[in-house]
């Protein structure tokens, strides 16, 4: 993660919106985005993985946001917003042409799959643990190719 002013920004943005926020094993919330944040090597991706639950599990709206960030973040966050009724690969499709939302998305994925943050508190039934492995496999080989895709 890189320190400046906009991401000194959407770092006090990400703690206030998720200040009330767990996740499913009780820690604070705002330690997700941190974490990918703390992966993230430029400022535009590190102020979109400190905001990119901000709009979908909060009261912070896109235009809020338009108000201190630059469009290519808006535009990223846009596409890393899960939009209600969408298929969740569709979705992930639809993202995976955006540089910025692709990486957001893939540290996103990992940190998602990442079954040892549950150490300590309750974990999910095994049923719905396959399921969401599977799920974020499938996504994560999406994004995979079409990261391969832009680097060849």
């Amino acid at each position: 993660m890189i320190y400046t002013p906009l991401t000194n920004r959407a770092l006090h943005i990400a703690y206030e919106a998720h200040a009330d926020q767990v996740d499913k094993c009780g820690t604070p919330y705002v330690f997700h985005p941190y974490h990918l944040a703390e992966q993230m090597d430029d400022e535009a991706t590190t102020c979109t993985a400190l905001l990119h639950d901000v709009v979908e599990d909060t009261d912070v709206t896109l235009k809020d946001l338009a108000r201190e960030f630059p469009a290519e973040i808006i535009d990223a966050l846009r596409l890393l917003t899960h939009q209600p009724g969408m298929p969740y690969l569709d979705y992930v499709r639809a993202l995976a042409a955006n540089p910025i939302a692709r990486s957001v998305k893939r540290a996103d994925l990992r940190h998602n799959m990442d079954e040892t943050r549950y150490a300590g508190g309750a974990q999910p039934p095994a049923d719905e643990l396959a399921r969401r492995r599977e799920r974020y496999h499938a996504a994560l080989a999406i994004l995979e190719e079409a990261q391969s895709e832009a680097t060849d």
